[in-house]
């Protein structure tokens, strides 16, 4: 049954819209916990190390941390491979082009794959950046992420870098969102506006709540 589902178009939406959902629910938690930035290097600080503690003493040092990652790439993966594959299957049913592109389609529908690209490269970036330290901008601190996000965003590569991201991100969740919940049954024609209103007060608040971090430390407020 499960092969069954995953080789049908809807079976791989659905996967693609459960994954998404994750990712939202993960990209709103992140957000809120990089803000906490703007209250000084202890708070900041801090909350990363709790972040490793989450669940003690039932739980090991870093398990749950752990287990969030796990879940994650799981999500991402399944994510990434369910939109080549549609792409791919999309591709084949016409493999000509359409002579007049669809009026309404909006730019964030057009962008969707780019955009994932973009994010996919993106999250190695970031991963090789703030996390292994491998890429970063300044003297690489374990254990002072307070410190490594202002040597980062102190750069104008890397400033660059984020926003760019985040403003594809942006445009992957507003149209992302509404694509998820039509998939999972959720939309209605008396639900539609409504949910096109939380897809756009989604982007625009996670893209701004993203790119005030950047933002703070180009601006010296966070320093």
């Amino acid at each position: 049954m499960a092969r069954t589902v995953w080789h049908s178009t809807v079976g791989k939406k659905t996967v693609m819209a459960v994954s998404g959902v994750i990712m939202l629910l993960y990209l709103v938690a992140h957000m809120i916990g990089n803000l906490k930035i703007y209250f000084g290097a202890g708070e900041f600080n801090h909350y990363a190390h709790w972040l490793r503690t989450v669940g003690e003493p039932f739980m090991h040092y870093e398990w749950t941390l752990w287990i969030v990652r796990v879940v994650l790439v799981v999500a991402v993966v399944a994510h990434a491979v369910s939109a080549y594959q549609l792409s791919r299957r999309d591709i084949r049913a016409r493999p000509t082009r359409y002579v007049h592109s669809r009026p309404r389609a909006t730019y964030a529908t057009r962008t969707m794959r780019w955009g994932g690209i973009i994010l996919g490269l993106f999250v190695v970036w970031h991963i090789l950046d703030l996390t292994t330290g491998t890429v970063h901008s300044g003297g690489f601190q374990e254990g002072h992420p307070y410190q490594n996000v202002v040597d980062t965003f102190s750069t104008w590569y890397g400033d660059v870098i984020y926003i760019v991201a985040m403003l594809a991100l942006g445009l992957h969740i507003r149209h992302g969102f509404w694509s998820a919940a039509q998939t999972l049954g959720v939309g209605s024609r008396t639900r539609d506006r409504a949910l096109k209103t939380v897809a756009n007060v989604l982007a625009v608040l996670l893209t701004a709540g993203f790119i005030a971090v950047p933002v703070g430390v180009m601006t010296g407020v966070v320093s």
